[in-house]
């Protein structure tokens, strides 16, 4: 179901592209309207798969003494949700997103046949992770027919950054205020993800 923005109007939330009110997390493959889980047929907008309280989001914001406030709040410089290993370097495929990567293939087998170990898995390459919205920052990329998001990623601020500007190169300050010198906040990508692969 493609996420829905509370603040946004239900116009815009079901058939337009939201970007107005408090910011949401979603998944990059359900949550950006027409992108490749979006089932949404019947019209109705939902904020979009990932509504746990799992910790993170654009109006987190860390300390002022990054990395080391970073590291003390559980996180770690860098970390992309959905996509990082623990070091932050980036993983290969979906597993850290998805149980089993996401998605499996029977190889020729009945369509639901069931597929013995991890023989069958097939996760996904690209185009996955998590994604946000709100706070002036779009729910989807704007191309289509299976439509992308933006992602989030741990950054920090070398000075002051207004709310809707770059806290480092290519992500934005969605937290819906602004950031001093050592804060540091999960900044929303100004490049779309990858399609799915």
């Amino acid at each position: 179901m493609p996420a829905s923005i509370p603040g946004d109007t239900k116009t815009n939330n079901t058939t337009a592209n939201p970007s107005v009110g408090q910011p949401v997390t979603f998944d990059l493959l359900s949550g950006p309207k027409g992108s490749p889980f979006d089932k949404d047929s019947a019209g109705n907008a939902t904020t979009g798969a990932l509504s746990t309280g799992i910790g993170f989001g654009p109006e987190v914001i860390i300390g002022l003494t990054a990395p080391a406030s970073i590291k003390a709040a559980g996180f770690t410089d860098d970390y992309t949700p959905g996509v990082s290993k623990p070091d932050a370097t980036s993983s290969t495929d979906s597993r850290y997103m998805y149980i089993g990567g996401g998605r499996q293939v029977t190889s020729g087998a009945p369509l639901y046949a069931n597929v013995a170990g991890t023989a069958g898995t097939n996760p996904y390459t690209a185009g996955f992770g998590i994604g946000c919205a709100g706070n002036g920052g779009s729910r989807d990329a704007g191309a289509g027919p299976a439509f992308t998001g933006f992602a989030l990623k741990t950054v920090t601020a070398a000075a002051g950054v207004a709310t809707g500007a770059a806290i480092e190169t290519g992500f934005v300050n969605r937290s819906g205020v602004a950031l001093v010198t050592g804060q540091s906040s999960f900044g929303s990508a100004s490049a779309a993800s990858a399609a799915v692969a």
